[in-house]
């Protein structure tokens, strides 16, 4: 499989249908630029700031939180239990079907 289906819903509640490439590797942030999607990606994928921050609301396992990750999620603003960082998120093909929302902006 070369792409995946992946449904990100922006911060109006409208969702986005979009195919994400397993061969370019890319992560979700990448894939939500790449789409125009309203992710400012400050740091630019280094998990420093928290502005590719989503809620995964699919039942796909994105294994543990890395260290990086974990950590600039504990200083965000609203973190929910399914919170990611995009940047942190690999496009492989287990993520077929992933149902992500984009958080909102921080104040």
């Amino acid at each position: 499989m070369q792409d995946v289906n992946i449904t990100i819903i922006d911060r109006e509640g409208v969702e986005h249908k979009v195919l994400a490439p397993t061969d370019m590797n890319m992560n979700l942030m990448e894939v939500c630029k790449s789409y125009d999607l309203p992710v400012q990606a400050v740091c630019g994928g280094m998990a420093m700031c928290a502005t590719c921050q989503c809620y995964v609301i699919s039942d796909h396992d994105l294994g543990e939180r890395n260290d990086d990750e974990q950590a600039m999620l504990w200083e965000a603003e609203n973190v929910k239990e399914n919170s990611r960082l995009g940047c942190q998120v690999p496009i492989t093909e287990a993520l077929d079907g992933l149902v992500v929302e984009l958080a909102p902006e921080a104040d």
